[in-house]
């Protein structure tokens, strides 16, 4: 392609991001902070992803996570931090990181080529994003690039992800859509989290799911079988489309022959870890 199509920044992001979130479904994580006395998994997650903000507490996540229950995460927070500090917490986090990617693509793959290529394409890209209205982009992007490729390569798929989720949450608040209405309308495309992890992850009850089901059949949005009408086929698509152009920049930056490239080359690095079990098997989908 010579110049950069509409799509093309969400079609890399949808193969780098795989390759910074598959931390939080493989054990390595936990670990590391487990031998920190975090023994929790959420405690572990708020933790590996907050870190970078700092000893922030409940309010704070809630508003840069969004599609999280606020009484989940203040079960944990505070209280996390009189037990761990953020700079413990991320310096486990860059040990899981390395542990985890070894693991699921191989130690080939981790000294290739092609692989420090995609780290540096992935680096170049993420010189284009914008810290204003990204609390939490503008936080990891504070923390200095690991020097091993793979490293560098997770640590700018991180950045890339924050990058696109902030502009996206801004998205979804000017679509009049909490946090919860926005999980309930993304597992209706059947391309989100399933309820199952939803309940087991995000901290929502059954009930709190029925009555966004509720809310969101009222604007017409879901029908009475909690499938996504026409309207909410296009609210979503709508949703994606402004996310990718409040996203563009690090794309249009890295050129076109960079992200398709790019793609290219994070889709294979995805899918060998794919193949080595990095996500459950049941993640997506909404049953």
């Amino acid at each position: 392609m010579t110049s950069l199509d509409e799509r093309a920044g969400r079609r890399c992001h949808n193969v780098l991001n795989p390759l910074h979130s598959a931390l939080y479904f493989c054990p390595e994580l936990s670990e590391e902070l487990t031998t920190l006395g975090l023994t929790d998994r959420s405690a572990a997650y708020f933790a590996g992803r907050s870190a970078p903000m700092g000893a922030v507490g409940p309010g704070t996540v809630a508003a840069t996570f969004y599609s999280f229950s606020y009484d989940l995460i203040a079960k944990h927070l505070p209280a996390i931090w009189q037990t761990v500090s953020p700079e413990a917490v991320l310096a486990a986090r860059l040990r899981a990181a390395d542990a985890t990617l070894r693991r699921l693509l191989g130690k080939e793959v981790i000294a290739s080529k092609e692989l420090a290529e995609a780290a540096e394409l992935a680096i170049r890209a993420t010189e284009a994003c914008e810290r204003g209205a990204r609390p939490l982009y503008a936080a990891h992007a504070d923390l200095p690039v690991p020097e091993e490729p793979h490293l560098a390569l997770w640590h700018a798929a991180t950045l890339l992800r924050e990058h696109r989720g902030d502009g996206h949450l801004t998205v979804l608040l000017g679509a009049g859509l909490t946090g919860i209405q926005a999980q309930v309308s993304h597992t209706a495309t059947g391309k989100g989290m399933s309820p199952r992890w939803v309940f087991a992850t995000r901290g929502w009850t059954e009930e709190q799911w029925a009555d966004a089901q509720r809310e969101l059949r009222e604007r017409e949005l879901l029908d009475a079988n909690g499938e996504l009408t026409q309207d909410g086929v296009a609210l979503r698509e709508e949703i994606e489309a402004e996310t990718d152009r409040v996203d563009r920049a690090p794309y249009e930056h890295l050129g076109a022959a960079g992200v398709e490239r790019l793609t290219e080359l994070a889709t294979s690095f995805t899918l060998a870890a794919a193949e080595a079990g990095a996500f459950p098997a049941d993640l997506l989908g909404k049953a």
